[in-house]
């Protein structure tokens, strides 16, 4: 179904496939080229990295990761709705099907990116986070997915609403600044981010060659946990009439 859906996007084009990868390599090199090679823009002392392009792209892609996870699953059970109605297959491999899609083109990125960046800090030991960091991101996508999934398919606003909050998210989260360049009352609006956390521990690994801070951890943990709980209650309270809102 994988394999299907990521076909599917983009059948008819003369380059397949390639334009899945294509899409976040070209963006993230036309902020490189921008920032650093014509501005030659630098960030402040307590910044990861003083270069702005190189700070931009360690966070970028896995912003672009999770806007494309969060914004097809969301979709997955609108665009299913026909065959849901006449098979009783469990919605969840809709949702599955659509986030897993986009993480199959993702990852691969997230990672050259690491063995990229991997000469900054002579291939520091904290690179092994990297892999469980792109798990708990694809269980965050999933849960926070399937929620957003029910809920558009209760209430259609909910597909405006999110496209909204996700094309200003960029600009409450570290990916464009450090968390040191936002004012100290006002940081904790970036928390109420979900990639906050996520975007400070990729920093740390690529850019630093360190390990995510606690905070980075505990603050991921706590979006995976109020994401579950809050799927939990949306199943047991729509499982009688999801199929019927499609």
């Amino acid at each position: 179904m994988v394999r299907r859906e990521v076909a599917a996007r983009y059948a008819g084009t003369a380059a397949g496939v390639a334009w899945a990868y294509a899409q976040p390599l070209l963006t993230a090199a036309a902020y490189y080229l921008v920032f650093d090679v014509v501005f030659a823009m630098r960030l402040g002392e307590h910044a990861p990295t003083r270069a702005v392009g190189t700070y931009l792209i360690a966070g970028m892609l896995p912003w672009m990761a999770f806007c494309e996870a969060i914004s097809r699953g969301m979709a997955s059970l609108l665009e299913s709705g026909g065959t849901l109605q006449k098979n009783a297959l469990p919605p969840v491999l809709f949702v599955a099907r659509s986030v897993l899609a986009s993480t199959v083109v993702h990852a691969p990125l997230l990672l050259a990116l690491a063995l990229l960046y991997a000469p900054l800090h002579g291939f520091a030991p904290a690179l092994l986070a990297l892999p469980l960091l792109l798990a708990m991101q694809l269980v965050l996508c999933l849960l926070w997915g399937y929620v957003l999934a029910i809920l558009a398919a209760a209430l259609r606003d909910t597909v405006q609403l999110v496209g909204f909050a996700l094309s200003v998210g960029i600009f409450l989260s570290p990916v464009l600044f450090p968390l040191t360049m936002f004012p100290q009352q006002w940081r904790w609006v970036l928390w109420a981010n979900p990639m906050t956390p996520f975007v400070t521990a990729y920093q740390s690994v690529l850019l630093q060659g360190a390990w995510p801070a606690v905070s980075s951890w505990l603050g991921a943990g706590l979006w995976l946990v109020v994401g579950a709980l809050l799927l939990n209650l949306l199943l047991a309270r729509s499982r009688e009439q999801l199929v019927d809102w499609l």
